[in-house]
């Protein structure tokens, strides 16, 4: 038994308490409600900001950023992107969703 040194176990047992403190620490922190919600909000803006460039890449759109008081007639700077697209795939979208909705009433 060579570690049967007083002082060295109670060192030991220091530095493992120490090593516990920050782990239960560390998991208090992971689990806490706001930083769970902070890591949500994060995690949400950083999806919106890939769909909404998936969405300009889609249009043809290069993002731009808009300032206060910024002019709304000169917010392209090319002319506007065609619309048609992208009402014509949210029409078809609802017009299959309501078929969907219809055909599972009527099973009912």
């Amino acid at each position: 038994m060579a570690d049967t040194d007083p002082e060295e176990l109670e060192r030991r047992i220091a530095r493992t308490r120490a090593e516990l403190a920050q782990t239960v620490d560390a998991i208090a922190d992971r689990v806490s409600p706001k930083r769970v919600a902070e890591r949500t909000v994060a995690d949400v803006k950083s999806r919106a900001g890939s769909l909404a460039a998936s969405v300009g890449d889609a249009l043809g759109m290069t993002p731009r950023p808009v300032e206060f008081g910024d002019d709304p007639d000169r917010l392209w700077d090319e002319e506007p992107p065609n619309p048609a697209p992208l009402l014509i795939g949210l029409g078809a979208v609802l017009v299959i969703g309501a078929a969907l909705v219809l055909w599972r009433r009527r099973r009912r």
